[in-house]
């Protein structure tokens, strides 16, 4: 790995053109938070200059892993498989004695596991209808605790319908069968935006696809992000299983699939990535290039696919913001945009630094809530100048950083959200959450 990695960071000519599009040098003007300065102390490290000690530890840590300087440097630095190489040493050397090792364990130990998340969701529901709520916020609690107030101020609304609610194995088309799709489920996805699932299950329908969704688990997305690199293997290892397995009643396999289709922008860039995370495993490096290679975006299959189902007007203003994985991770832009200004009646409304980072960044905003609140304000305040009806992202943390920092008057929903109202002949109220009839 070290041979890889000096390659790798041998590309950087420290021109700067990564400074400006980085938030992390955003929020603190140190050059050791800027890609340029991370590669910098990666290489001393590298060289045997300077010791994987907890100030390196803590610049490399600090990463939001945006990517947004992997479209801003002129040289083609690879900096997204710099942080992913090097951050599995980082967790590996800093994880013992870092002060919220119990509250990573927690964070790590839930979010994968949509059982437990449902269970968490259970929680949730009880927490809010029964007072206790008010209670905690009142005591003064979560201001002594802020990771524990960043993870309450996030916790999606949800009910326990829609926290066990699930697809059905296998959903065909009205007429002819344009293609064959698998739907990634997700996580948090799944268990408290099982409204988008839906929505997207619904779009594909509507546009000619078969539908299939196998039973599946997490994709390892998280645990990759953040230096958990065993760890996303082992997910991954098990989500190339589910969609491998043969054919049965309501299942296809991968082989027969045109696309595995997901809806989190987070979960798509990992799991374009899955050939190069298991290229040394000799049972799945196979398999998992087959797998990456059939991973698209919901919105860029539904880009080339010719549209078939009626859409109907939506009177409304929407703010489109760039999921990081998304824009930078996946190169997927122009399709989200093209499709929602391809509904009669919707204006798609451009805020400032759109593709600029919200905070959210996987677990960051969780782990990191400071710096977290200061990129959700900023980004709040962009949307907010564009007085927009709607706002539209691809990736449910997103979702949350946006929604709790611009506030319940304004909407944020996932784009297929929006189509499928539109499909559908549904009516946006920017009052509320979700579409009504």
């Amino acid at each position: 790995m070290g041979e890889n990695l000096d390659d790798l960071t041998s590309k950087c000519v420290h021109c700067g053109f990564c400074l400006p599009a980085c938030p992390t040098y955003a929020l603190t003007g140190d050059e050791n938070d800027s890609p340029r300065g991370r590669i910098h102390l990666i290489r001393q490290v590298l060289e045997g200059k300077a010791e994987l000690d907890d100030a390196v530890a803590e610049h490399v840590d600090s990463c939001l892993g945006c990517l947004s300087c992997v479209s801003a440097c002129p040289s083609g630095v690879e900096y997204d498989r710099i942080i992913e190489e090097f951050r599995p040493q980082v967790e590996q050397a800093y994880a013992q004695t870092r002060g919220d090792k119990a509250f990573r364990e927690l964070v790590f130990g839930l979010f994968p596991h949509p059982a437990r998340l449902r269970v968490a969701a259970l929680g949730a529901v009880a927490y809010r209808r029964t007072g206790a709520a008010a209670l905690v916020r009142s005591s003064g609690l979560l201001r002594r605790f802020p990771k524990l107030g960043a993870m309450e101020a996030l916790m999606p609304e949800t009910t326990l319908r829609k926290a066990w609610s699930s697809l059905p194995a296998s959903s065909r088309p009205a007429g002819e069968v344009r293609a064959t799709v698998a739907l990634v489920s997700g996580c948090v996805q799944r268990v408290f935006f099982g409204d988008v699932n839906a929505a997207t299950a619904r779009v594909l329908q509507a546009e000619g696809c078969h539908v299939v969704v196998p039973q599946q688990g997490c994709c390892g997305a998280l645990s990759l992000h953040a230096g958990r690199e065993q760890e996303a293997r082992q997910y991954a290892r098990r989500l190339i299983d589910a969609f491998r397995r043969p054919a049965s009643a309501g299942h296809v396999p991968l082989e027969e699939l045109d696309a595995v289709v997901v809806n989190v922008a987070g979960c798509g860039s990992t799991l374009k990535e899955y050939g190069e995370l298991l290229a040394d495993d000799p049972d799945y490096a196979g398999p998992a290039a087959e797998f990456a290679a059939k991973v698209r975006d919901v919105s860029e299959v539904l880009a080339d696919l010719e549209p078939h189902a009626e859409r109907h007007r939506i009177q409304a203003r929407v703010a489109y913001h760039d999921a990081c994985h998304l824009a930078h991770g996946q190169g997927v832009r122009a399709q989200p945009r093209k499709l929602l200004a391809d509904i009669p009646g919707l204006d798609v409304v451009e805020p400032a630094e759109a593709a600029f980072c919200c905070g959210s960044a996987g677990v960051h905003n969780l782990v990191r809530p400071e710096a977290a609140e200061e990129l959700g304000r900023r980004k709040a305040e962009r949307i907010r100048a564009t007085e927009p009806d709607l706002v539209a992202t691809g990736n449910p943390g997103c979702l949350l950083q946006i929604r709790r920092y611009l506030g319940d008057d304004t909407p944020v929903v996932h784009p297929v959200e929006i189509i499928d109202a539109s499909i559908r002949g549904l009516t946006l109220n920017p009052r509320r959450r979700r579409p009504t009839s």
